[in-house]
């Protein structure tokens, strides 16, 4: 099945790419996504428009070519090796992608250009957010604070298996200056089995996750969605969370947000039924599993 806020895997191809998500999803407007896997040989094309983009490795390395330019990015073997290098390419740049794995490319409509920047995997502040069972691991390469972008706000969460993420639930869908954010979230998933785990899980074992999504208002939303490698859930408006690594499964999730306001902000409001939980991380301990990195594996 198919619906405007939940896309299983493979359920928009356009011109070699496995997903494409944009403006034309009824009731879209701000951000999108492009999913792609490449094998030697292939190539990707971005062609140029009023967007601009991160080109984000997710399983492998890549060239990215744009102009007379040629960038080459490291990349990673999984997503859930920690952080990657990534490229931000500003509106009006055509980009052709060669190598071999899987990509991913966040946008967002924008006539303001900025100038093209390679992020290396050692910048990208990684941040180890909440606490006990809410412990994630957070890579912000495309935050206010990492990147000098005019609409996208992009980052990449890893959580353990069984922990809870996007939690307290939230919402920034009203403009409600230094307060609220109104921007829309694409959530691209992958899940795998827990990390220490492989050699107990069968060639059976099925890794998901859980994404939920309601109303924070009278706009109607009602999403609780099970997730796996590939699923993009979109979250319009609403109180969106908790995202939940099932116990012996590993989450990942690459958020891409954009949104109308003057501000590139992520301003949040809690669902006040859920929001004093943070107090409880107080004294707790950081999931000592944490953090994720390249060393690690």
């Amino acid at each position: 099945m198919t619906d405007n806020w939940f896309n299983p895997r493979g359920t928009r191809p356009e011109d070699g790419w496995t997903d494409v998500i944009d403006g034309r999803v009824p009731g879209w407007a701000h951000t999108g996504l492009r999913t792609g896997t490449l094998t030697d040989g292939g190539s990707l094309r971005l062609d140029a428009g009023a967007v601009e983009r991160i080109v984000v490795p997710l399983a492998g390395s890549f060239t990215v070519t744009h102009g007379d330019a040629v960038q080459q990015l490291e990349g990673r073997t999984s997503v859930f090796e920690g952080p990657t290098d990534v490229l931000y390419l500003g509106p009006g740049t055509a980009a052709v992608v060669t190598g071999t794995g899987r990509l991913a490319v966040a946008e967002a409509p924008t006539d303001v250009v900025k100038p093209t920047v390679h992020i290396p995997r050692q910048d990208v502040p990684v941040e180890l957010r909440g606490a006990g069972q809410s412990s994630r691991q957070v890579h912000n390469f495309g935050t206010p604070a990492a990147l000098d972008a005019a609409r996208l706000i992009v980052c990449e969460v890893i959580t353990p298996a069984g922990n809870w993420s996007s939690w307290p639930a939230h919402k920034h869908d009203t403009e409600r200056p230094g307060q609220e954010s109104e921007l829309e979230e694409i959530y691209y998933y992958e899940s795998a089995v827990a990390r220490g785990a492989e050699h107990v899980a069968p060639d059976c074992a099925d890794p998901f996750a859980l994404h939920r999504t309601s109303a924070s208002d009278d706009r109607p939303i009602d999403e609780f969605r099970q997730v796996r490698t590939g699923d993009v859930a979109l979250v319009p408006y609403g109180w969106h969370g908790p995202a939940v690594a099932a116990p012996g499964y590993d989450m990942y999730y690459l958020n891409v947000m954009a949104g109308p306001g003057p501000e590139r902000v992520w301003n949040i409001t809690d669902d006040p039924a859920h929001g004093w939980v943070r107090q409880l991380w107080e004294s707790e301990p950081l999931d000592p599993r944490l953090p994720y990195l390249k060393e690690d594996v």
